[in-house]
């Protein structure tokens, strides 16, 4: 009977928390990735976004970046929010506020009104990822949320395939209205958001409160997690949990891993269409249709690693290290090989292993933390790194380097050889832990006999 009830619980959570969350992150994703691609729509036109905004390559660089300021400086504490105004209440309001600010791209008219709107969309979604793996904690036990994360994950790689089509056609709209087509991109693509936020009020909130399950559902989840777990228990903010999370070593060597890879992985996400466009054997209409493949090719492969890390075939930490040679692999190619259908190759599966890195290492890294604020502050700080790649990716792959990269893929793979360095210390340092931990558990029973 227990088991029947796990399997019901685990179809009305999953429903939510990765049914609807991923269909959000869908539209998140393409929120952000929708800028670069206005980067090369209508060019030919004499319409693009960068020619009736006067933007010259380092200010359109200071707009891309100025996107993750906002994340960096909003997500880390962004996840506590959770528990202050409950998740369904709080994504409503994050949902809500990036789908109008999205929409409001369309309206800038300048250098300052961009900065000012890229900042406010970075504000309102800088809370989304983190809240939904925090959320996820709250609910589901560490050994299951391997394959979950991927599924979340992998489908927001989809994302900016969506956006690239969605370019493309919206390309065809350029003057409609009086309207030029980057500023009909942001529109159309923000007003999805607005929509979606009014489900993010039926949420189920924690195990304790949700109105979906009955009482007895409500103990067997309750059960099912540990004492580390974070709680939704009114007043449970365990703040002493914060100083052995500072303390930890792995708090500083998983930031190390997440800034590194952000750099070195996903940097080139932030130019992707440009530097295809940049390869010079298409146009750019047909640019956003090829800034597709990659990102199906992430979601597929992301899928086929959530699968056999559920099943325990392979390792996280295996994985993790594996994606980041083949990347640093791939920018050796991209470096030395000229020849651009090569280039276009290895550019998809650079890509594709780019966005696979993170979901597969979240698990040891949510695992590493105890306690409902450490958790919290932990996911939003570890995310949070990632956004040195949105950072520094725009100006790393900025027009001035290309159409070669030849000194951004230089630098990216400076950025990776730390990275590997970094996830090789946080093997080491958890697996000392988890050591320690069952060294600690058999002290204990012998001390029971």
């Amino acid at each position: 009977m227990a088991s029947r009830v796990d399997k019901i619980d685990a179809s009305k959570v999953d429903f939510w928390l990765i049914g609807f969350y991923s269909l959000v992150y869908v539209f998140r994703v393409i929120d952000s990735a929708n800028y670069s691609n206005a980067a090369i729509i209508n060019l030919e036109n004499g319409t693009g976004i960068k020619k009736q905004l006067g933007l010259d390559p380092s200010q359109w660089a200071w707009t891309l970046s100025i996107f993750s300021y906002s994340y960096l400086i909003f997500e880390p504490t962004n996840t506590l929010m959770m528990k202050v105004f409950s998740p369904s209440k709080w994504m409503f309001v994050l949902i809500l506020t990036w789908g109008i600010s999205a929409c409001s791209s369309s309206a800038a008219q300048d250098f300052k009104g961009m900065m000012c709107v890229r900042f406010a969309i970075g504000v309102a979604e800088a809370g989304f990822f983190p809240a939904v793996l925090y959320h996820m904690a709250f609910w589901y036990k560490p050994s299951e949320m391997p394959q979950r994360i991927a599924v979340f994950y992998s489908v927001g790689q989809l994302s900016p395939a969506v956006s690239g089509l969605l370019a493309y056609a919206i390309g065809f709209m350029d003057g409609l209205g009086g309207l030029a087509g980057w500023r009909w991109l942001f529109l159309i693509e923000g007003l999805p958001a607005i929509v979606l936020s009014v489900g993010a009020l039926w949420l189920p909130d924690y195990p304790e409160t949700a109105r979906m399950l009955t009482d007895k559902e409500r103990a067997i989840l309750q059960d099912r997690l540990g004492e580390s777990a974070p709680t939704g228990k009114k007043g449970h903010w365990d703040y002493r949990s914060l100083a052995p999370l500072i303390k930890n070593p792995t708090f500083y060597s998983f930031s190390a891993y997440w800034i590194c890879h952000g750099i070195g992985g996903f940097g080139i996400g932030t130019a992707l269409p440009t530097v295809i466009y940049e390869l010079g054997f298409t146009t750019t209409s047909n640019s956003q249709l090829m800034n597709i493949p990659p990102y199906v090719s992430a979601f597929l492969f992301l899928n086929i690693l959530g699968y056999y890390l559920h099943k325990k075939t392979i390792k996280p930490w295996i994985a993790a290290v594996s994606i980041e040679s083949t990347i640093i692999v791939c920018y050796i190619i991209l470096f030395t090989v000229h020849n651009a259908v090569v280039r276009y190759i290895f550019l998809i599966i650079a890509v594709s292993c780019a966005g696979s890195a993170y979901p597969v290492i979240w698990p040891e890294r949510i695992r590493a933390l105890e306690g409902t604020v450490a958790a919290g502050i932990g996911i939003g700080w570890t995310n949070a790194m990632a956004q040195f790649g949105g950072i520094a990716g725009p100006h790393v792959f900025s027009t001035v380097f290309g159409p070669s990269y030849h000194v951004s893929y230089g630098i990216c793979l400076a950025f990776l050889s730390i990275a590997i360095g970094s996830i090789l210390t946080s093997w080491l340092l958890v697996w000392r832990n988890d050591r320690r931990v069952r060294r600690e558990a058999r002290l204990g029973e012998q001390i029971v006999i």
